[in-house]
């Protein structure tokens, strides 16, 4: 029951982050702003996560998650409530920017809680259930966005989702025991730089930044698409739902093929999936084939989540795993905050086809690449 409560805490977070981020882009949109202002948008998702998830991650190590994690629950119902308040395309700039920094600081906590809960073996198991979460959030935040925008508007919307990480903070709060933590630092760490010299730490990052690429884009990638075709918000919303509960239904298998299946096998046919899907987008403008087209897309990347993390934390040196998790976190919105832009702009002057299969051969040639990491492990 422990872990429960463990993923009901993170999808509360998440589940904002989710249907906020649909949010801002819908009502960017609907105040009439251009796709290269949404792409900007979402960059500041990732700026400052950029510019702070490693510090991030070493204060979690040293700290312990519990303290940093209530302070970000609190920040981010703040951050998502703001358009509320101030409803405007300048305070979406704003409250973009928070949102992505306090649910970084979520997600570095909720990782190192995962990664040390129980025993090793379990480990792979754990992050399974972290990513079932996920699934759920990811499944709910897009339907709970779209009915609330469509029954109360955008800006109560944002007050809707605030709520959600606020129920997160009260769970923690009536919470007496000490969140699990990984071994504390036996001496002062070394740079960065020396964690990326290790060989199988330096490749689950590679891999894990064009899965994250493909994950990320689509949640910018597919309202801005839906929009451009005259779907409503609530139809947008079921799209990205089926997305969503593709990963929750192949995650839901993990704990049983985690056990059956070398994980890098898995993550091979997670990026050849994706690069696959990617490629069809731009083919599909009927609502259910784009369901379909989403549900297979998260398929495959449902699937890889669990063994990145898995990967990483066992890769990384003794007490430096949320280091670690924030140089991957780092890594990801570094790519995030420059390539919405670059999709935004490419999107505005050459239509979507181009930033679907440019995004398609990254993800095609990324599965090449993890194809000889598999034959190096045997």
């Amino acid at each position: 029951m422990e872990i429960l409560y463990f993923v009901v805490l993170n999808t509360l977070g998440h589940l904002a982050f989710v249907g906020a981020r649909m949010n801002t882009i819908l009502f960017a949109l609907e105040l009439g702003a251009s796709e290269t202002a949404v792409g900007f948008l979402m960059a500041l998702f990732a700026l400052l996560p950029m510019l702070l998830s490693v510090s991030a991650g070493r204060l979690i190590d040293r700290a312990g998650p519990r303290r940093p994690l209530a302070i970000a629950l609190a920040a981010l119902a703040l951050s998502v409530a703001l358009p509320f308040a101030l409803p405007s395309l300048a305070t979406l700039f704003v409250s973009s920017t928070l949102i992505g920094n306090t649910f970084m600081y979520t997600h570095i906590a909720m990782n190192s809680v995962f990664g040390a809960y129980g025993s090793p073996e379990q480990r792979a198991v754990n992050f399974s259930w972290l990513a079932l979460g996920f699934s759920v959030s990811n499944s709910i935040g897009p339907l709970v966005a779209g009915y609330a925008i469509d029954g109360f508007g955008h800006a109560n919307a944002f007050l809707c989702l605030s709520v959600f990480p606020a129920m997160a903070l009260v769970l923690l709060l009536f919470r007496k025991a000490d969140l699990p933590r990984p071994e504390r630092f036996a001496q002062k760490p070394s740079g960065v730089f020396d964690l990326l010299r290790i060989p199988t730490l330096r490749h689950t990052l590679i891999v894990s930044g064009l899965l994250a690429m493909g994950w990320d884009l689509y949640t910018f990638l597919i309202p801005v698409y839906g929009a451009r075709i005259g779907l409503g918000a609530t139809t947008i919303g079921a799209i990205l739902a089926s997305f969503a509960v593709a990963t929750f239904t192949v995650r839901l298998a993990m704990p049983v093929l985690v056990k059956k299946v070398r994980q890098w096998t898995v993550i091979v046919a997670a990026l050849a999936i994706s690069g696959t899907s990617y490629l069809l987008f731009p083919f599909v403008a009927q609502v259910p084939l784009l369901m379909a087209l989403s549900f297979f897309l998260g398929l495959g990347l449902g699937s890889a989540q669990p063994m990145i993390m898995s990967l990483l934390y066992e890769a990384s040196p003794p007490g430096r795993q949320g280091e670690a998790v924030g140089l991957r976190t780092s890594l990801l919105n570094g790519s995030h905050t420059l390539i919405p832009i670059i999709s935004g702009a490419i999107s505005a002057a050459a239509g979507m086809t181009p930033v679907f299969w440019l995004l398609a051969t990254f993800l095609l040639g990324g599965a090449w690449f993890a194809r000889g990491r598999r034959a190096a492990a045997g």
